[in-house]
C-alpha cells in the first residue's frame, strides 16, 4: 500500500514538473507589442503594430530571433535564450554592423518586409503594420 502511495506521489510529481516545464516553454512573449525605436526620441518613427502570438502560431523563433556572440557576431536562437532589444545591436553606433541592418527599421524592414512580400504581396504595405493614428 504505502508503495503504491509512494509511486502516485512520484507520479504526480513528475506531471507537476513536466506541466511547469510546458509552462515555461509556452509562455514566450507578449500576444502583441507595438515596436518602435527608442534611441533617438527626436525622429518620432513609426510605431510598427506587432501580433506575436499570431506569428508564434506559424513560426519557429529563430526566423525572427537570434544572438550575439562574444565576437560581436550573429549567432542562431537557441530556445529559451533572453531576447534583447533589436535595437541594442540594430543601431547606427554599431561600426561593424552591416548598414543594411545598421537600424532598427532597416533591420526590421529586411526581415518582416521581406517575409510579407513572400507570402503574399499585400501584407508588405506599410498601413498593414504602421497603422494611422
Amino acid at each position: 500500500m504505502q508503495a503504491r502511495h509512494l509511486g502516485l506521489t512520484l507520479f504526480f510529481a513528475c506531471t507537476l514538473v513536466a506541466a511547469a516545464a510546458f509552462a515555461a516553454e509556452t509562455n514566450t512573449g507578449p500576444e502583441s507589442m507595438v515596436l518602435q525605436s527608442t534611441l533617438d526620441p527626436a525622429k518620432k518613427p513609426r510605431p510598427a503594430t506587432f501580433p506575436h502570438r499570431e506569428h508564434q502560431e506559424r513560426l519557429d523563433c529563430a526566423e525572427c530571433h537570434h544572438g550575439k556572440g562574444a565576437d560581436g557576431k550573429q549567432t542562431p536562437y537557441v530556445a529559451g535564450q533572453p531576447i534583447a532589444k533589436c535595437e541594442s545591436c540594430h543601431n547606427t553606433k554599431a561600426a561593424d554592423m552591416n548598414p543594411k541592418y545598421n537600424t532598427f527599421q532597416k533591420a526590421g524592414h529586411a526581415n518582416c518586409r521581406s517575409c510579407h512580400q513572400e507570402t503574399e504581396a499585400k501584407l508588405a504595405k506599410c498601413s498593414v503594420c504602421h497603422k494611422k493614428d
